[in-house]
């Protein structure tokens, strides 16, 4: 499998490094008997959180992958890696 790294790579592996922070102090709140109010709306922030960061990814791969088709693989395989990619969206 190809190497692909985009300009927006780290700006995505931070949100998800700040997503997995929040995740553990969700696992936290949690022992500590937090209020599942408190509990549900962090859940909604990291949830948020990931949806943004794979929002991201997508609109990366189509602005870059797709648009740059003809100089890797063609425009075939192009199409095939959107076919697979439009699943998650």
């Amino acid at each position: 499998m190809a190497h692909h790294e985009h300009t927006t790579h780290p700006k995505i592996i931070l949100r998800l490094n700040r997503a997995t922070g929040h995740l553990r102090s969700i696992v936290t709140m949690i022992e500590e008997g937090r209020s599942c109010v408190d509990v549900a709306q962090q859940m909604q922030a990291v949830e948020s959180a990931i949806a943004s960061a794979k929002r991201e990814l997508i609109n990366e791969h189509i602005d870059h992958c797709l648009v740059h088709a003809e100089e890797g693989n063609g425009p075939q395989q192009a199409i095939e890696e959107f076919r697979a990619i439009s699943k998650y969206w």
